[in-house]
């Protein structure tokens, strides 16, 4: 055995010294310009690109000499912040945002239920594909009529309509998202004994949550223009209404400053829920697991 193992040994290379130029005699790299240092920032770079775009508003407007058709940007802030120091913009966005998270969570149980039997059965699958295939090109404005034929004036309408336009983009979604996982993990989950809702939550859900997130993205997305559309509609119930009504009635009242001030409010909303809900569950997430 000793003689086999030394005659198919590989031979020990020699050790060796490799000499290397001194640091001090390579100059250093130049350090770029403080501008182009600034501009690798972000959120400076978009700070510069709103800055830019409120410019060209403010000279348009100063241009057009109309506030009836588009008042500055000076006057719209203040619009905004008398609208903000009143409380009315703040309760309308509060009604607007309740009605939209009660829709919102029905869609996504929805939503999760219809791709479950997906997944388990070939009926669910026919299911999924049969009305994805008729609902999801329908839009959610079309079907307002029926909504207040069924619901009538308030909330239960709004409710509908959002449910729809939430339910088939977020099904589609995770449904590719359990399409995608690949043969291994199915198999370990199989192999560990998961069945079930166990399955799905621990092997499922987790692999693709990249596209489950897409699909909470654009199912948020759609929900909160098609809130706002169907506000100013019929979203006044009670005496009250949402953001979207409060731009309808300012739009009838010619208060074309307040008409501005609530469609920032709806931007600055989406924005807010973008960066504070969406990005940081995927930096906590995906990111974090190495997925995205």
């Amino acid at each position: 055995m000793n003689t086999t193992a030394q005659t198919f040994a590989h031979p020990r290379r020699p050790e060796y010294e490799l000499a290397l130029e001194p640091l001090d005699t390579q100059a250093p790299a130049p350090s770029p310009p403080w501008s182009l240092r600034l501009w690798r920032h972000g959120a400076l770079r978009k700070a510069a690109i709103l800055a830019t775009l409120l410019l060209i508003w403010e000279v348009v407007a100063r241009f057009q000499n109309n506030d009836l058709l588009l008042p500055g940007v000076v006057q719209t802030a203040g619009a905004f912040l008398a609208g903000m120091e009143s409380g009315e913009l703040l309760q309308r966005a509060a009604q607007s945002l309740w009605v939209l998270i009660q829709a919102y969570v029905l869609g996504i149980g929805l939503a999760f239920l219809f791709t479950s039997l997906a997944i388990s059965t070939q009926a669910g699958r026919d299911l999924l594909a049969t009305l994805t295939a008729m609902f999801n090109p329908l839009p959610a404005i079309a079907l307002l009529p029926l909504a207040l034929l069924w619901f009538g004036l308030g909330k239960g309408s709004l409710i509908f309509v959002i449910v729809h336009s939430v339910l088939w983009a977020l099904a589609l979604n995770t449904y590719s998202g359990f399409l995608s996982v690949p043969a291994t993990l199915r198999m370990a989950g199989r192999n560990y004994g998961l069945k079930g809702p166990r399955y799905m939550l621990c092997i499922l859900v987790p692999a693709a949550l990249p596209s489950i997130l897409a699909g909470l993205k654009i199912a948020w997305a759609f929900a909160w223009r098609t809130l706002i559309a169907a506000e100013l509609v019929f979203g006044s119930a009670g005496g009250g209404g949402g953001l979207g009504w409060y731009i309808f009635q300012s739009r009838n009242e010619l208060y074309t400053d307040q008409v501005f001030a609530g469609l920032i409010t709806v931007v600055l909303i989406g924005l807010a829920v973008e960066s504070l809900v969406f990005n940081t569950l995927e930096r906590h997430t995906v990111k974090r697991w190495g997925m995205a």
